[in-house]
């Protein structure tokens, strides 16, 4: 069976503009319109950008729902899901599926530190349970835990397993995952500054956070690349770095979400234990999106 392509280019790991309230979904509804009017390809709802790991999980399905509902089906909506708990996963994704997510975006588990055989038991569990395709989600920065690829080269087998989200930043491992793979798994880049060294190694783009900023160059990038001209994505690539860089200068979502605040889309609010970015930090990054020529 062949399997879909869920999406080619650029999908937003969009943020959920919450306040002490909860979730603020008319700041949420116009951020999700503003995204799909300005070209990306897929949106990522409750993914790490998006506060997952803070929602209950009534905000966390009821925001997948929202999302769902607002797109109708303009474009891909990718459920964030997973757990350390592998019975609490499975639930977010059975969830998900039921509110109409058009696929999900899997996180290795954390903090339990799984062996590469419990990463193949729970994924084939999930991709079992669920009737929409399942992206798996490396970050071992953020989990503890690194998928192997002989262990992508399993879980490659099961029809519903149908891309990865890499974030391990070891660019030989994932030679070595394409090797075994290429043709069977999507690719898609988990870190905003190896966009096109992935493309390049047969990725199909990027699960973005400074699309979150910028997504029309986001976008541009990965046009340019599937148009052949690889110069040219290079070129924005380099011209992104800098901005990049800023908005990973704390850990994530913390920069993106004040860049956002500052633009008007949300309030400079996250969950503890983050706390908003603020002082020298906050007005040096600042000083990066006005010389971008963002109006902040």
């Amino acid at each position: 069976m062949e399997k879909k392509t869920v999406f080619k280019g650029v999908a937003t790991a969009l943020i959920t503009p919450l306040d002490e309230n909860g979730i603020n979904y008319e700041k949420f509804g116009a951020l999700i319109d503003d995204q799909v009017k300005r070209g990306v390809n897929a949106l990522v709802i409750c993914g790490t950008t998006g506060e997952a790991s803070t929602l209950n999980d009534k905000d966390h399905i009821g925001a997948i729902a929202y999302a769902v509902e607002k797109v109708g089906g303009r474009i891909p909506v990718i459920a964030g899901a997973g757990s350390n708990d592998s019975a609490h996963g499975l639930e977010l994704a059975k969830e998900s599926c039921r509110v109409g997510a058009d696929a999900l975006l899997v996180v290795t588990p954390y903090y339990n530190k799984t062996s590469q055989k419990g990463l193949i038991k729970l994924y084939n569990d999930v991709a079992d349970a669920s009737d929409k395709p399942i992206i798996l989600y490396n970050v071992p920065s953020r989990t503890g835990v690194n998928i192997e690829p002989a262990t992508y080269a399993a879980l490659a087998e099961h029809e519903n397993i149908v891309g990865i989200k890499e974030a391990n930043g070891n660019l030989e491992k994932i030679v070595e995952t394409m090797t075994l793979v290429g043709d069977k798994l999507d690719l898609y880049s988990g870190n905003d500054d190896q966009v096109v060294p992935l493309m390049s190694l047969g990725g199909k783009g990027v699960i973005s956070v400074v699309s979150n900023v910028l997504p029309e160059d986001m976008v541009e990038m990965c046009a340019r690349y599937f148009a052949g001209d690889v110069k040219g994505a290079a070129e924005m690539q380099f011209k992104l770095h800098k901005i990049t860089k800023a908005m990973f200068s704390d850990v994530n979502p913390i920069p993106v979400k004040a860049a956002m605040a500052a633009l008007g889309y949300c309030d400079n609010f996250v969950r503890g234990p983050l706390v908003p970015m603020e002082g020298e930090p906050y007005e040096k990054m600042l000083s990066v999106m006005r010389e971008y020529g963002l109006n902040v």
